[in-house]
């Protein structure tokens, strides 16, 4: 395994593998034994990354979420995993009633939801200060510096480590930052985004936009990352739910543009010379870029879990990075 820090301040950065644990289905569409063992295994293979989230995953179950952390922490303590297991949340999306979805029915980004929130993930999870914690998505109704206020007072008392945001505009999360900074505030950073080698249109309609998507990373959100090396992108959804490699996974109609096959060809062609499968060449390309990447990964078996823990070790030539970034 390989290791990066996340964080800048030395009180609250960890070092954290390369390689990150999607935990989002554990508990509801993965049972309870075969999440232990996905993760176990991630953590025997040097892993200490892993994400999780408040919401998750309400949509399978009807609930309001809370299943996967739940497992996660029954996992802890029947393991022993102790603090060089770094577990990352998230607040904003919890739908408030079950039955109901996060679009129409939020919890929010308040002061007093994310305290709250903050309680409750602790307990799920059996942590005495939460790792990492995410804005998850934007909360229009909640004035901006309430929510920084809101997550520094975590901090502050010792809740929470490192603070980081999901699914906002670059735009907000440079305001965000900016008000934190100028009030001697911890901000965030690290940032979640859906990002992969293929790149996403961003201008189709959203559900929770009218200007389109805002979860997916674009060449705003990795100009900014590349102008703040602090910052962390976390990439989620690398892997497109299994479509590089899997002809029943077809491609959704945000790659559906003039550049998809012409990286499609170069991933092909890389992957073909390197003796290694499309989601390796795609995990190895992002973890090894210029604006490096930590991976987010979902699996369902250890054995989709061997494959993603093979690309860490995966290095692309020089010639064959350049090969996969200028394909259009």
């Amino acid at each position: 395994m390989k290791y990066r820090m996340i964080g800048s301040d030395p009180a609250t950065s960890r070092r954290v593998s390369v390689l990150s644990l999607g935990a989002m289905l554990f508990g509801t569409r993965t049972d309870e034994k075969t999440s232990f063992a996905i993760l176990d295994r991630y953590v025997e293979a040097g892993g200490t990354f892993i994400d999780t989230s408040n919401n998750y995953a309400y949509w399978e179950d009807g609930s309001q979420g809370g299943a996967s952390e739940s497992v996660i922490g029954r996992w802890r303590r029947s393991s022993g995993a102790g603090d060089e297991v770094v577990i990352a949340t998230k607040a904003g999306a919890r739908p408030l009633a079950p039955g109901t979805g996060f679009v129409e029915n939020r919890e929010g980004l308040s002061a007093r939801t994310l305290r709250e929130a903050a309680e409750q993930s602790r307990e799920r999870l059996g942590m005495d200060r939460l790792d990492l914690m995410y804005a998850h998505i934007e909360d229009p109704s909640t004035p901006l510096t309430e929510t920084v206020e809101g997550f520094a007072a975590l901090v502050e008392e010792g809740s929470v480590g490192l603070l980081g945001v999901s699914n906002h505009w670059t735009w907000k999360v440079e305001r965000a930052r900016a008000a934190a900074a100028a009030a001697g505030l911890p901000g965030f950073e690290v940032l979640q985004y859906s990002h992969s080698y293929l790149r996403r249109r961003t201008d189709l309609p959203d559900a929770l936009s009218p200007d389109g998507a805002y979860g997916v990373t674009s060449g705003d959100l990795l100009s900014y990352v590349r102008a703040e090396p602090a910052l962390t992108l976390v990439a989620y959804t690398p892997l497109l739910a299994g479509a590089y490699v899997r002809s029943d996974k077809p491609l959704g109609p945000d790659l559906d543009h003039a550049g998809t096959p012409a990286r499609l060809e170069a991933l092909r062609e890389v992957a073909a010379e390197t003796g290694a499968t499309a989601n390796q060449v795609v995990l190895s390309w992002l973890i090894g870029g210029e604006v490096p990447v930590v991976p987010l990964v979902g699996v369902s078996s250890v054995a989709q879990l061997e494959e993603n823990l093979a690309a860490v070790d995966l290095e692309l030539t020089p010639a064959q990075r350049a090969r996969l970034d200028g394909a259009h």
